[in-house]
């Protein structure tokens, strides 16, 4: 499957705003974006005109690199978003937030969303009891994923775990370190989802 494989720093630095692609690095001063936070390019720190189209194109490639989700993959979530009841936008961010990958990371098991996909892609983790590999496999509510036994061993999940112990958990997950386990307990609400973008926009790109 076609993935990027570029130097994600430049995503956040195009973009103009944090996507927390590397993890604790997006928190230390190492950051390339409060180091060089012009666009990446010879002509970056020229100005620039966005037009109504390009600043709807910007808030759909935020999310898009956001979840790391690429072009086909995002376009099929919004057409799903637009088939079910509710605010599209809504819907929208709801169905990339219910991701197997986001849910790990945001369960604190990864760092970030890339090592998350990366986890998941190795086997890591059950869901419901069966072991699923595919990052963008959608959970439902009262799934319960699960770290396999065979990989609480490993040093990195180890230490990822002991992390997750002292961070702020999403109110609609359910964490349980001590069974290597979190379940979702809900649907998150707009106003749970820290996603910095204007779905809006993203909607009105589509329906253009």
């Amino acid at each position: 499957m076609a993935r990027y494989t570029g130097p994600v720093c430049r995503l956040c630095r195009r973009e103009g705003i944090k996507l927390y692609l590397k993890g604790e690095r997006c928190y230390s001063e190492k950051c390339a974006i409060d180091r060089r936070p012009t666009p990446p390019g010879q002509h970056g720190q020229g100005r620039r005109r966005n037009s109504e189209y390009g600043l709807q194109l910007r808030e759909k490639q935020k999310a898009r690199r956001y979840y790391g989700v690429l072009e086909k993959q995002f376009e099929s979530y919004y057409e799903e978003a637009a088939r079910r009841q509710g605010v599209t936008g809504e819907n929208l961010l709801r169905l990339l937030e219910s991701r197997l990958d986001n849910v790990v990371y945001r369960l604190g098991f990864a760092a970030s969303r890339k090592e998350a996909r990366q986890l998941v892609r190795h086997g890591h983790f059950d869901v419901n009891g069966h072991r699923v590999d595919i990052p963008s496999y959608l959970t439902k509510v009262g799934d319960v994923i699960v770290i396999r036994e065979k990989s609480r061993s490993v040093d990195r999940i180890k230490d990822l775990l002991e992390a997750a112990e002292s961070k702020t958990i999403a109110p609609w997950l359910e964490l349980d370190v001590a069974s290597f386990s979190g379940k979702v307990t809900r649907l998150p609400e707009r106003g749970e989802i820290d996603t910095p973008v204007a779905e809006q926009m993203i909607i009105e790109h589509y329906s253009r």
